[in-house]
């Protein structure tokens, strides 16, 4: 029985051996003590969980050694047993005046073994082949493999490197390393643990006694135990770094709760023709009940959350509190939009097909959150002046899933509406954007969008991939989105659209998008990042 104190009482537990106190008895009257001689029959497990506890406690200290050793397998055990393969072969053709050429079978031993052993009595000539057998050659032979290896067993080495080498190729010893200890007495070395005092109780304070109680000394190399704590996700991080730019760039967060809209914030407000491949089933969710969304009308939950946005920058700038500003017409703004896509105007020719109702009025899952923008925009036409919006959320489209696609994935969109922008003012916010992040050297691609000319598709370096991946896109909004708002001819409009899943994985490594988002992601690979990350400057 060993004793474990906790307080002065001892909780007594139960063991097969106190080893412990045999290493205590052993070194009374050895020292230094040998753990290979001395315990030959105990695991390295135990014994160092013995000296580790003796070692804590100042009694005992001790001195690892690692040795290698040459240890039998099973086939060799059975050859130091009764004889090796070649041996039993050549036994078996003088018992029985010849053996099969083929099909030998010797009990106890398996046929690719019996198959190696007359391998081998014929290269030793013990064996030669007569007619459809083999007999035995001499009378007599010494068995040296089977010797070799007793006296493998007995030392647990062997002198020869190069027989070693053989015998390893035959599979009849493996080198395995050993670890033994040296251990001598301690300062603090008695023959007995004494008993040890773990809590200090009231009733020790009460009386006294602990000011004679043996204390157990902490253990501060012992390693606590691991936490279930919670863990940031990669994907959460970035979020968090790009609305710390926003922020500090003056930007002002547009609420994006609706991932289901119509047609008309998603598409034709933007100026997406509705012929539009992205119109398409196989590009888009479509949301079949209810049937049709109501026509563009005030939203004042939406309108409030946008005001509590926008009180805090408000206070940042002067304002004309006197200011008249025009109200919202939506059924002017429907017009608009119907006119500009059908017939043309505000200076554009527009599409010149039949625009339908039905189909401005289909509910989608957002596929872009420039369906808020373009709401916020509206919204901004009451008082035309300098702002800049964004916005971080899920969006939706009927992707076909591969390493750098998922049908469900979060935008980061930012608007800048001001007086006097340019396309190289554009390019020169977003490299400063994405510096902010540690993304350098941009690519910068014409591209088409309906809603943007000149349009720019945006692309950094993945360096686990090997390639460049496109991580947004971005252009000025057309006069054909912007004026039928109510939004002064003079006044331009930067739009971006970027990832969030992309930027992370070029940050973080990840080479496949399935490995970030979705029932894939390794829980692992997200309790490993850390919390924090600081980059070089």
């Amino acid at each position: 029985m060993a004793g474990r104190q906790r307080g002065p009482v001892p909780v007594l537990e139960k063991q097969s051996r106190n080893l412990t106190q045999e290493v205590l008895d052993k070194l009374d009257t050895k020292e230094p003590l040998q753990t290979a001689e001395d315990f030959p029959d105990v695991s390295q497990q135990e014994i160092k969980a013995a000296l580790d506890r003796l070692g804590s406690r100042s009694m005992v200290k001790y001195e690892t050694k690692e040795t290698e050793q040459v240890l039998l397998t099973e086939e060799s055990e059975a050859i130091v047993q009764d004889g090796s393969h070649e041996f039993k072969v050549w036994e078996a053709a003088k018992q029985q005046g010849g053996i099969p050429v083929k099909g030998l079978k010797i009990e106890g031993r398996p046929d690719a073994w019996v198959k190696a052993g007359q391998g081998t009595a014929i290269r030793n000539k013990w064996i030669k082949k007569d007619g459809e057998k083999f007999v035995a050659v001499p009378d007599s032979v010494e068995d040296t493999v089977q010797e070799e290896l007793k006296g493998i067993q007995e030392t647990k080495s062997i002198s020869d490197a190069k027989r070693l080498v053989d015998l390893k190729k035959r599979k009849l010893v493996t080198v395995g390393k050993v670890l033994a200890y040296s251990v001598t007495k301690g300062p603090s070395y008695a023959k007995e643990i004494p008993v040890e005092v773990t809590d200090l109780t009231a009733d020790m304070l009460a009386d006294g006694s602990w000011k004679e109680a043996n204390f157990k000394p902490y253990n501060f190399n012992a390693l606590g135990a691991q936490q279930n704590a919670g863990a940031l996700h990669p994907l959460m991080k970035v979020r968090a770094e790009f609305r710390n730019i926003f922020f500090n760039q003056g930007f002002v967060e547009m609420p994006t709760g609706h991932f289901v809209d119509s047609g008309f914030w998603n598409f034709d407000a933007l100026f997406v023709p509705q012929q539009h491949p992205a119109r398409d089933m196989q590009d888009t969710f479509f949301i079949s009940d209810p049937p049709k969304a109501d026509r563009p009308r005030p939203d004042p939950d939406t309108e409030k959350q946008m005001d509590a946005m926008e009180a805090g920058s408000r206070k940042l700038f002067a304002t004309d509190d006197k200011k008249e500003t025009k109200p919202r017409n939506y059924e002017e703004y429907w017009d608009n939009i119907k006119k500009v896509h059908q017939e043309g105007a505000f200076g554009s020719i527009g599409y010149r097909y039949p625009w339908s109702e039905d189909e401005t009025l289909r509910l989608v899952l957002r596929t872009h959150t420039t369906a808020v923008s373009t709401w916020v925009l509206h919204r901004l036409a009451e008082d035309p002046r300098p702002a800049r919006y964004f916005s971080i959320d899920r969006v939706f489209r009927n992707e076909t899933v591969d390493a750098t696609h998922l049908a469900e994935f979060h935008q980061i969109e930012g608007v800048i509406a001001d007086f006097g922008l340019t396309l190289g003012g554009l390019m020169k916010f977003l490299e400063d954007f994405f510096s902010k992040m540690g993304i350098e050297n941009l690519r910068f691609k014409p591209a088409y969008n309906p809603y943007t000319e000149p349009s720019m598709e945006i692309f950094g370096y993945h360096v686990g991939l090997g390639k460049w991946v496109e991580i947004g896109n971005s252009g000025m909004f057309r006069p054909e989105m912007l004026e039928p708002m109510g939004l002064p001819k003079n006044m331009r409009v930067y739009g971006f659209g970027l990832s969030l899943e992309r930027p992370t994985m070029i940050k973080y490594g990840v080479s496949n998008i399935r490995d970030l988002l979705g029932h894939k992601v390794d829980l692992n690979f997200i309790e490993s990042n850390a919390a924090v990350r600081l980059d070089k400057n």
